[in-house]
């Protein structure tokens, strides 16, 4: 079989590899059903298929290049799994229930609107997966793990469309998966063309298909790659952003990517995204005690989004081995939130789910010793 990995396949590929095998067309609707739809990946299982076909499949390698190697669930239901990958080396997804807390950005982030995400039948639990799509991450902000780990590669999108698949294989009963963000290890548009490749079979119709306005891909800032996600998917895909700061010599201090691309060059890409109506992006603000927390930056921010339909989503700051800040004290986060409420914009702040497992925001790291790895540079 061709080089392309089999999860990474659309039906039309799948046309093309099987009649080099001599099968009909309609097999490849019929795989792509078995893996996407059903998170099937063990051919024997394909039980509308030539025994003859299966076989060639399981030998071809149509397994899951992914394995869940440990779960770790936290109190409040946040799961996450840590997967093991062909060839060594282990990234982290994240499970997180979506449950009605007062006042919670997880739910407005993963939603087209606040009320939107607690839609549904009161019985059932609806569930935000949270994917990654590098093992580590360039990006070097100084608050996140994967960040100050650097990056060891790209993942493929047959292994950021696994975690969905396997993840699946880990809700509760009373259960649904019903969003994802691209807010894990790594940054989305660094990996441009293999995220585009994972959102367009995520939402394929004889696949998973989910729908666009379930998936929000976060941003660090990379303005080529935001454009090109805008273009791409029109706008329907939904965006969050990583600013975590309303000035560049802040910003540039904890965020290195900043240096590269300006907040003006930023905020004017985010300008011109082809937003849907009633859609408005999400930004990431992660509340770092002394750094980025006063009430000038509050105000400076709210200065920098003028204009932009936004929802603020409040990160008080994860512990992170290692890093030499700390989170902005209860009363600043508050006064901070109240000060950007203030002038009319929507602002949240971000409920801390997962952290006693470390798999809070920030905390999705690479477990020391498993393999080796040099920083990479980000490529001009």
């Amino acid at each position: 079989m061709s080089e392309l990995r089999p999860i990474g396949r659309f039906p039309e590929e799948w046309v093309e590899e099987l009649a080099g095998l001599g099968e009909p067309k309609y097999r490849a609707q019929q795989i792509f059903r078995w893996i996407h739809r059903r998170g099937e990946l063990d051919a024997a299982k394909m039980t509308d298929l030539p025994v003859a076909l299966r076989e060639r499949l399981a030998a071809a390698g149509v397994v899951a290049p992914l394995e869940v190697i440990d779960v770790h669930r936290a109190k409040d239901g946040t799961r996450k799994l840590v997967l093991g990958m062909q060839g060594g080396g282990r990234i982290e997804c994240v499970l997180i229930p979506m449950t009605p807390l007062s006042g919670d950005a997880d739910l407005a982030a993963a939603a087209d609107d606040e009320d939107d995400a607690l839609e549904g039948p009161a019985e059932r639990t609806r569930v935000t997966l949270c994917v990654s799509t590098q093992f580590g991450c360039a990006m070097g902000c100084v608050f996140c793990a994967s960040g100050r780990a650097g990056l060891g590669r790209g993942l493929g999108a047959d292994e950021i469309v696994s975690q969905v698949i396997l993840a699946r294989r880990h809700l509760d009963e009373n259960e649904d998966l019903t969003n994802l963000v691209f807010m894990g290890m790594g940054e989305p548009l660094h990996h441009y063309d293999e995220t585009a490749r994972a959102l367009r079979l995520l939402t394929h119709p004889e696949g998973t298909g989910m729908s666009p306005r379930r998936i929000t891909v976060s941003t660090v800032g990379l303005v080529p790659g935001l454009k090109k996600l805008g273009a791409d998917f029109a706008g329907k895909v939904g965006l969050a952003v990583s600013l975590h700061a309303p000035d560049d010599a802040t910003r540039s201090r904890i965020v290195p990517m900043n240096k590269r691309y300006p907040l003006n060059e930023l905020i004017a890409a985010l300008k011109s995204y082809p937003l849907p109506r009633r859609r408005r992006i999400t930004i990431e603000y992660t509340l770092i005690d002394g750094v980025n927390d006063t009430d000038e930056h509050a105000d400076r921010l709210v200065r920098v989004l003028a204009g932009l339909p936004v929802k603020v989503n409040l990160i008080p700051m994860n512990p992170v081995a290692g890093a030499d800040f700390r989170a902005s004290p209860p009363e600043r986060v508050d006064a901070f939130q109240a000060r950007v409420a203030g002038y009319g914009v929507s602002c949240f702040v971000r409920a801390r789910r997962g952290d006693e497992v470390s798999a809070a925001c920030g905390q999705l790291a690479l477990e020391p010793g498993l393999i080796e790895l040099g920083r990479a540079r980000v490529p001009a």
